[in-house]
């Protein structure tokens, strides 16, 4: 789905999508197993550590991807160990895990809002959490855990202000976008004029990192990464049904046992996590929110949120970007936000063409 619909619509488009695959249930929860995503997503996985152990023998000093394998595995050679277990595992690891928190985030707002417009890196949200870090690099020289703490305090905070922002006898999509679009803007001016005021060596630091990099990550970024998706990765899957009843409108929700103003909050707060620990761990990526929901769901052929196929969606986009960022113009090595950039702008221009011919803007 890419243009705005109406509760109505949706029911119809979801009451048209068979449903297929086998039924998993414990004492304490059930879920519906769709043989084609389980392949989809098995398959971006199998094309995600392909392209991961690609990444890691390439650069400066190549090494076999046999090596690589054997380092990881615990059989390290003498050159292999210090430039894969130090330099470059722990990047393609962030990349991935990034990637997979951006997905998931994007798939629960986008589904959320109805409306693929209503990315967290489009409404606001990772705007928010890189205004946290930009005040800790501006005004407290922090260090990097300190830097990632308030990336994750900003995003709350930007998430709470636009929620209650949009709240009129509850929280409508249409509001819930057009008040996170306007925070947006008003949180990159506020970035922008700091960076302003700021000493030039802090305004260095600042720059790339809002510009989404994976430069010189180490293995405690990958552990904020592992904690994001260690502890909201699973509770996103559960909501899953949630969302799904969701995406009917909010009478049909309430009419099955939602609660929707608690589950819309909760759904919030899950997403905002994921996307603030993202930015936490390596910055504003642009894009990769946006565009891996629609292409999941592209893949899977199912109208609904998809939110396990959006995050290796992710990851596969993000470590594919990454690996582009160093190889392209080797030896200088790009941000990976520039490449998702590239690749995300002309999908956003694509989509705002045909919502405008469709009369969805």
């Amino acid at each position: 789905m890419t243009d705005t619909v109406t509760p109505s619509e949706r029911s119809k488009e979801l009451e048209r999508v068979p449903l297929t695959g086998r039924v998993v249930r414990t004492s304490w929860f059930s879920v519906r197993l769709d043989p084609r995503a389980v392949t989809v997503c098995v398959a971006l996985a199998a094309v995600t550590v392909a392209v991961g152990l690609w990444s890691i023998s390439v650069g400066d000093f190549p090494i076999p991807i046999s090596d690589v394998v054997s380092t990881i595995l615990g059989n390290p050679t003498e050159d292999s160990e210090f430039i894969v277990g130090t330099l470059r595992l722990p990047r393609v690891l962030v990349g991935a895990g990034v990637g997979a928190a951006f997905g998931m985030s994007g798939a629960i707002f986008q589904s959320l809002v109805r409306n693929p417009l209503g990315s967290p890196d489009i409404i606001g949200f990772t705007g928010g959490a890189a205004l946290g870090a930009v005040v800790m690099i501006v005004y407290a020289d922090a260090t990097a855990f300190q830097v990632s703490a308030g990336a994750v305090l900003g995003g709350v905070l930007a998430a709470v202000v636009v929620y209650f922002l949009a709240w009129k006898r509850g929280v409508q999509a249409y509001r819930l976008v057009l008040v996170g679009i306007g925070a947006g803007f008003a949180i990159t001016a506020t970035i922008d004029y700091m960076i302003t005021r700021a000493e030039i060596n802090d305004v260095q630091r600042a720059a790339v990192w809002l510009t989404g990099s994976l430069n010189g990550r180490s293995w405690d970024e990958v552990r904020i990464v592992a904690v994001a998706l260690a502890v909201l990765g699973p509770m996103a899957i559960l909501m899953q049904r949630t969302l799904d009843r969701l995406d009917l409108g909010d009478d049909t929700a309430a009419g099955l046992g939602v609660n929707v103003g608690r589950a819309k909050l909760m759904l919030v707060l899950v997403g905002v996590g994921l996307a603030a620990l993202g930015v936490a761990a390596a910055g504003p990526v642009a894009f990769v929110a946006f565009v891996s929901a629609p292409v999941a769901r592209r893949l899977v052929n199912s109208p609904r949120a998809c939110v396990v196929p959006a995050a290796f969606v992710g990851a596969l986009v993000t470590v594919v970007a990454d690996l582009a960022a160093r190889r392209l113009l080797a030896p200088t090595e790009l941000p990976v936000g520039i490449m998702t950039a590239l690749i995300g702008a002309p999908y956003l221009l694509w989509l705002l063409t045909r919502q405008a011919r469709a009369g969805a803007l």
